[in-house]
């Protein structure tokens, strides 16, 4: 199939499915016109990729075992578990920093507005 019909059977620009191309996700077939020709497999190794995209993966990532996981189940690539359990451990940091960043927010707004309600009670004049 060419590069149109991926797109349109996987619902994947054709912008995305070159780029998976130059990162090595998918290797098309080219033809003496020059035209790529994705086998019928392409199509599930491009949802393969969507899935790990949807995961917080990256496409360097995702190359490192997508392989071992279009031959076999995920449990016996030996690359994904520690690379789950790393952007486990990277998204649990950025949610405490988020965390901490909402709370320093929710303490500002009150200050503020314990000050504009001080001021409000005082006839407009700060304290």
């Amino acid at each position: 199939m060419r590069i149109g019909e991926l797109a349109s059977s996987t619902g994947v620009s054709i912008r995305s499915l070159r780029y998976y191309e130059e990162q090595g996700l998918i290797q098309p077939v080219r033809m003496a016109n020059g035209y790529r020709e994705y086998s019928p497999f392409a199509a599930e190794q491009v949802r393969t990729v969507q899935f790990y995209l949807s995961l917080g993966l990256t496409t360097e990532q995702i190359a490192g075992f997508l392989q071992c996981v279009m031959k076999n189940k995920e449990a016996f690539c030996a690359e994904v578990l520690p690379l789950y359990e790393k952007k486990l451990a990277e998204m649990n940091e950025q949610i405490e920093l988020l965390t901490r960043i909402r709370s320093n927010l929710i303490e500002r707004i009150e200050a503020i507005r314990e000050e504009q309600q001080s001021t409000q009670r005082n006839g407009g004049i700060p304290q």
